[in-house]
């Protein structure tokens, strides 16, 4: 089976946010921002980790909640700048 985008942004912020600790519940839909999982230097990484794993530059105009404050949002930004459902 292949790992999803969506899949591959959990495990990023488990691994970074959560230190690991795969028993918090992180709902598609959840605000990482407003649970207090990222911060703005979280977001900083993020923006690394979705440039670096995707081939995707980000401009200022993108770095907002609407494309980064939830699992869904931010699968949804990258798939719709990549163009990609699936990602290597």
């Amino acid at each position: 089976m292949t790992e999803t985008i969506k899949d591959k942004v959990r495990a990023f912020v488990i691994e970074n946010f959560l230190f690991g600790d795969t028993s918090y519940d992180l709902a598609d839909t959840a605000s990482l921002i407003e649970n207090d999982i990222i911060d703005s230097t979280g977001v900083l990484e993020l923006v690394a980790f979705i440039e670096d794993h995707y081939g995707i530059a980000m401009a200022d105009a993108d770095i907002v909640p609407a494309n980064l404050d939830s699992l869904a949002r931010i699968s949804a930004f990258i798939e719709a700048k990549s163009g990609a459902t699936v990602a290597a």
